[in-house]
């Protein structure tokens, strides 16, 4: 498979959006009833990627937190307006792996009706919170079809401690519930998967290394390659969250001064859709 193909292959850009207080890191430091205390920039920086997703002709598919939704309408509606894909994230980011089957249905649920009411289009597309589907809450795609969804990008196949499936399958497939599973992606090396997805990953490692696996992601397969991130990784001066644990502060706030021009240039190195037009999804905006 040759270098050019790889660069003409139509690949997935995704938003992950939320805001700084509200990821997995910070949850037993930020509870939910402080959020609304906390200063809010999600509407701010979700903004500027539109503005920069303009700029270079990218379209992308923004998995939205409900909660999300509901402070910044203005957001959803943009993003419907220009083209992108509005999916949902969830209601308030409570991992899956956290709730039972009825709270799992009602957040789920929840979420999709404010997101459908707000930017007046049909939601499709569903991301756990923290890639929080595993093998202890599989009936979570019975869920999700019951709810009319069509596809779920929810699986990292890496070892991690916060989530990971490294033996479930690493390309897109068909679930018996009806739903298409589209896992982050991964390389394998030294018989082990690799996350190259995005996110912490992408702003640890210096671009010339995310290049290469990226590149060897896509010399390995047909596939498309899918890219996620957050607005709160452009924004080098959000708050810190005093009394985090050193852990959480290293994996959210290293290397945020650099992840703007990194992501640029992966904007302009390789072509980006949404995910429905990069995997031949059929929805539509009914």
């Amino acid at each position: 498979m040759s270098s050019t193909s790889n660069h003409t292959r139509l690949n997935a850009m995704t938003v992950d959006v939320e805001d700084y207080f509200q990821v997995s890191a910070f949850e037993s430091t930020v509870s939910t009833d402080k959020w609304d205390e906390m200063p809010l920039r999600v509407g701010h920086n979700t903004h500027r990627l539109l503005d920069l997703f303009a700029e270079k002709g990218v379209k992308s598919t923004f998995f939205t937190l409900g909660w999300v939704a509901k402070r910044c309408p203005d957001v959803i509606k943009r993003i419907v307006d220009e083209g992108h894909e509005l999916a949902s994230h969830g209601l308030s980011h409570r991992r899956a792996t956290t709730m039972n089957r009825a709270q799992v249905t009602e957040d789920i649920r929840v979420s999709k009706d404010i997101l459908e009411q707000t930017g007046g289009t049909a939601i499709w597309g569903y991301r756990a919170p923290s890639f929080s589907i595993d093998g202890s809450n599989e009936w979570i795609y019975e869920v999700l079809s019951e709810l009319g969804f069509i596809y779920s990008s929810s699986t990292y196949p890496v070892k991690h401690d916060l989530y990971g499936v490294p033996d479930w399958p690493r390309y897109k497939y068909q679930r018996a519930e009806g739903i298409t599973e589209i896992p982050i992606p991964t390389i394998i090396k030294n018989n082990r998967n690799i996350g190259i997805g995005g996110g912490g990953y992408f702003r640890l490692f210096p671009y010339w290394l995310s290049k290469q696996r990226i590149e060897k992601y896509l010399q390995s397969t047909h596939e498309p390659y899918s890219f996620y991130f957050h607005p709160w990784e452009i924004d080098s001066k959000q708050p810190r969250i005093a009394g985090a644990p050193l852990k959480s502060r290293v994996r959210h706030y290293i290397n945020l001064s650099v992840m703007e021009k990194k992501l640029i240039k992966l904007l302009e190195q390789y072509k980006w859709g949404t995910m429905a037009a990069a995997y031949n999804l059929p929805i539509t905006k009914e």
